[in-house]
């Protein structure tokens, strides 16, 4: 497996040796040398505090860590260009809780806070580019397209996903922009110290876009996951998304529209195809920003395996904030929501309720509201506080939970 994954780093790499050689961009760098002594170093700490209330657990959890995050980018030479960077998570006062995924076997008698310590090499890449809105890209790097429903980095939590790939991304100036990507590994927020923590993959990402100024965006993408450890993430999602903006004289309107199909794929071992549906409409005035939607992910509730997955997904951003619905229950979700945000000074808020029921059946699973303000002040700080609450239907499987997060952050 190993050498197999050295092969295809080696591939990417001589795809972007290629490129480079083939290439005869404007120099940012007058020599390789150059590249380096031009570049720009930053330093990043979040820390946070996650407390978690959660039903049948002993014990609440507390969980307090900060990140440090180190990384330098080269200036460009000819286009190339390198860029690394270090993440260090460490405890800070207290660590009642459980890691997740087998790293705190200790701690079972806590929830889950998916923050695993430790020191890991966040993102290592070579690339080139140039001005005609061209990239290439080898190496571990974070890949986002569109709102992260389905890849994303998984940012909200210490340590992020990341994608041991080769990408390849091309812009216009009449809007559109292609995007793809092979992967052949995911470091998923688990760490590296347990099984979970990384998958070996044979994947294939495509994403293509086109923007209308003032009208809206189209999207339409084709995802063959094929995930070497765990059979079930193995699957075919196609879809469409259109993103629209409707410009009025006091307010702005905007709307989402999504459709997408997923069947299982390669080592997957349960036969079936799902559907996805979102909607999404809000409205912006100067001081608040009302909004609904509506969110299918398919299911079925005879048979276990056979719904909708987001493998790859920034999920912490979508369902609800209290994680329940990490995973899509076998009878799939249906997820209706509504709510309120805008800015307070130099604060921002919202308040978001979530309505959760089966896709497949009857079943209830619960509501949760979510809530939350951040503050930017003096160029490089921010403050964070979150609350979610999800209270679970009667009969439902899932447990009452309960989260609060304060959070400080400092870029430089």
């Amino acid at each position: 497996m190993k050498t197999r994954n050295a092969q295809r780093a080696l591939a990417a790499a001589a795809v972007l040796s290629l490129c480079v050689i083939a290439a005869n961009p404007a120099r940012a760098a007058d020599s390789f040398t150059e590249a380096f002594t031009r570049g720009n170093g930053h330093i990043k700490f979040r820390y946070r505090i996650e407390s978690v209330d959660q039903q049948y657990f002993e014990e609440d959890a507390l969980a307090s860590t900060l990140r440090t995050r180190l990384n330098f980018r080269t200036a460009d030479w000819y286009g190339f260009g390198a860029f690394v960077e270090v993440d260090w998570i460490a405890k800070i006062f207290w660590d009642d809780y459980d890691q997740g995924a087998g790293n705190t076997p200790d701690k079972s008698q806590y929830p889950v806070v998916a923050d695993p310590t430790g020191v890991f090499l966040n993102q290592a890449y070579l690339q080139w580019s140039n001005p005609e809105g061209t990239l290439v890209r080898g190496g571990r790097q974070v890949i986002i397209y569109d709102n992260a429903r389905f890849v994303g980095n998984v940012g909200w939590r210490q340590h992020e996903q990341t994608f041991d790939a080769a990408a390849f991304r091309q812009q216009t100036d009449g809007g559109f922009d292609f995007q793809a990507a092979y992967v052949w590994q995911v470091n998923r927020i688990f760490g590296n110290d347990v099984p979970a923590g990384t998958n070996d993959n044979q994947t294939w990402l495509g994403n293509v876009a086109k923007d209308w100024v003032d009208v809206g965006k189209l999207t339409a993408y084709y995802y063959d996951i094929d995930n070497d450890d765990i059979a079930s993430f193995s699957t075919v999602t196609y879809g469409a998304r259109w993103v629209g903006d409707v410009p009025l004289s006091s307010v702005g309107l905007r709307y989402v529209l999504e459709y997408a199909h997923q069947s299982d794929a390669h080592n997957n071992p349960v036969d079936y195809s799902a559907n996805y549906y979102h909607a999404d409409l809000s409205v912006t005035w100067p001081k608040i920003t009302p909004f609904i939607g509506f969110e299918s992910l398919g299911g079925d509730d005879s048979r276990i395996g056979a719904s909708f997955r987001t493998p790859l997904a920034t999920l912490h951003a979508f369902n609800g904030w209290a994680d329940v619905f990490l995973t899509t229950p076998p009878a799939g979700l249906v997820d209706i929501y509504g709510g309120l945000k805008g800015p307070v000074g130099s604060w921002n808020w919202q308040v978001i309720y979530h309505d959760f029921q089966a896709e497949s059946g009857s079943q209830n699973f619960g509501n949760e509201i979510d809530a939350g303000v951040t503050y930017k002040f003096a160029k490089h700080y921010g403050l964070l506080f979150n609350l979610a609450v999800f209270n679970a239907a009667s009969g439902s499987i899932y447990p009452d939970t309960t989260k609060l997060w304060a959070q400080f952050t400092a870029d430089f």
